[in-house]
């Protein structure tokens, strides 16, 4: 059995302000560099603002894009971050959302299924990336996916597959390497990928499994250190995202789409720890 563990500290603004303060003020300058460069085309009527719900793994990502974007259109991001279950879930009660970034092509698929979307085929926008993650003075150090059985490591933190498209990466990874009875009673249960990352930060689990997003951070690179898990080992993380019927922003909703999968942008992915969809 999982152990669930759910420390308070993961709430703190501190940890997202962390996340936010590790972002690359070079990278967030080449990307407005190629907005400004792209001439995309703005409406006479474009909103102030776009409320986009997006999975917990682009915390560190979404801030500098969404920064990028307002300076070359002028259009304000709104983001709120959860595991991609919970945010479709939040839709489907009426949470007022322009566009929904998954961590999958599940949950988005399943809002076009209640014909909550403008489109019925969800829009991939990147692939996601699995990799072990540990602090440089844990006990899993030196880090390799063997250390995962190594007695000295007693917890490890995961995210909720049932909640969390990483979560349920790392279950499938587990078990093709054949390790999932052999780190079971060692798994920490978080509720998504940022509160898993938390748990190994904090000290509370001596390594995790994350999304390389966070992984590949300034901020976690500096305290600590990561392996891929081989991309044969889990399924393909593919990222996707719908505009939302609700919204009264479509267009712009639209418009936002068409830069995220631009090749300007999609090229620049692998520097946020995103392969792009092309």
């Amino acid at each position: 059995m999982k152990n669930s563990c759910f420390p308070l500290a993961y709430r703190k603004v501190a940890y997202r302000r962390a996340l936010l303060n590790c972002l690359r003020p070079t990278l967030a300058l080449a990307l407005i560099a190629l907005t400004c460069a792209s001439s995309q085309p703005l409406h006479a009527q474009a909103p102030k603002e776009l409320h986009i719900a997006a999975a917990s793994d682009l915390q560190p990502v979404l801030p500098t894009l969404a920064a990028a974007y307002e300076h070359a259109t002028g259009i304000k991001i709104i983001a709120s971050f959860g595991s991609s279950a919970t945010l479709s879930q939040q839709i489907i009660n009426g949470d007022p959302q322009d566009i929904f970034l998954s961590a999958d092509y599940v949950h988005p698929e399943q809002l076009v299924a209640a014909n909550l979307t403008t489109s019925n085929i969800p829009t991939p926008y990147a692939h996601g990336v699995l990799v072990l993650w540990a602090r440089h003075d844990s006990p899993a150090q030196p880090l390799t996916l063997n250390m995962l059985t190594s007695p000295k490591v007693q917890k490890i933190a995961i995210a909720n597959g049932e909640h969390a498209p990483y979560g349920l990466a790392a279950d499938k990874a587990l078990l093709n390497l054949g390790l999932t009875d052999k780190v079971a009673s060692k798994l920490v249960v978080a509720e998504n990928i940022a509160q898993t990352a938390q748990f190994a930060e904090s000290g509370n689990a001596q390594a995790a499994i994350i999304s390389l997003t966070i992984a590949s951070s300034p901020h976690f690179r500096e305290l600590g250190s990561f392996v891929r898990f081989p991309p044969t080992t889990y399924p393909e993380i593919r990222q996707c995202a719908v505009i939302l019927k609700s919204s009264k922003n479509q267009t712009a909703a639209q418009d936002f789409l068409n830069w995220l999968t631009s090749s300007a942008i999609q090229q620049n992915l692998t520097k946020f720890g995103l392969d792009p969809v092309q």
